[in-house]
């Protein structure tokens, strides 16, 4: 039984590391004014961030099914089945896509998994899957791992600027205006797959504190893989990481980005943190 992984552009995981493990990534799409972008293929997060200076905001939009049964149907060529790794469905119809796709090609079982989060985390069970499949293990036997995983990870986001969230239809313009008064910075995690507030604190220094703290309570002294995730802050992201590297010694840090789909929600200067247990 060959298994293959695919995922879509919102894990963000590096090419090499892609290429690495052989995953195969589905992009998103970006509409820049009137210009449309394959996420992480035509466009990357540092081109992102330059041009949104300088227009409204962008809007996005998931893969069409005609793309993923597209891959599905080159795949089918050397693989019997995929497992086909999602952000949340909550966010996104992603996830929907891929199963819909995976009903009509045929000669390949396709497999959807929906991580109910996204970013590096998202990543982390891709890799995790395709490291299982280079083993040799089927979608059978790969499922319940990542479904195992799921009660290990997590992943908090701090928004540095409210107007993206705000036009993004997701703040109200009031509350949009307190918070930039009051310099309030929310916290902002997963549950129950959509995108909810955790907590809101005054200045980024105490809520990217109060990330630390909750890492800390999670992992509780255990094996993680953890990516630090940043919109176009990257030497702030690199600092912030040889921190922790120093305090959390059973962790594996890596450096990750908010690419240009979640780049549009969250707004530049957001940093976040995300983890799940080591295997």
């Amino acid at each position: 039984m060959k298994t293959a992984i695919v995922t879509d552009s919102t894990a963000y995981i590096p090419k090499e590391v892609r290429e690495k493990y052989n995953i195969y990534m589905i992009p998103l799409t970006v509409f820049l004014g009137s210009e449309v972008y394959e996420e992480e293929k035509e466009l990357t997060a540092s081109e992102f961030y330059e041009a949104v200076r300088k227009m409204d905001l962008p809007t996005t939009s998931q893969p069409s099914i005609g793309k993923f049964v597209e891959l599905f149907e080159e795949l089918s060529k050397n693989y019997d089945e995929v497992i086909s790794v999602h952000l949340s469905s909550g966010i996104s119809g992603t996830y929907q896509g891929a199963i819909t796709a995976g009903d009509m090609v045929e000669g390949i079982k396709v497999f959807a998994f929906d991580t109910e989060i996204s970013c590096m985390v998202q990543g982390f069970y891709a890799i995790e899957a395709a490291k299982l499949a280079q083993q040799g293990k089927s979608a059978a036997e790969i499922i319940p791992i990542l479904d195992e995983l799921k009660q290990t990870s997590n992943a908090y986001f701090m928004v540095d600027d409210l107007s993206n969230l705000q036009r993004g239809g997701r703040l109200s313009s009031a509350q949009a205006i307190i918070g930039s008064l009051l310099q309030v910075k929310p916290l902002l995690h997963f549950k129950d797959k959509i995108i909810v507030p955790f907590e809101k604190i005054r200045t980024k220094k105490r809520a990217m504190r109060r990330i630390v703290e909750l890492l800390r309570e999670e992992t509780n002294g255990g094996s993680y893989y953890a990516a630090i995730i940043h919109a176009n802050r990257e030497e702030e992201a690199k600092e912030w990481k040889a921190e922790l590297e120093q305090e959390f010694p059973n962790i594996e840090f890596s450096l990750s980005y908010f690419g240009a789909v979640i780049g549009t929600h969250l707004g530049e200067g957001s940093m976040g943190l995300g983890w799940i247990k080591k295997r």
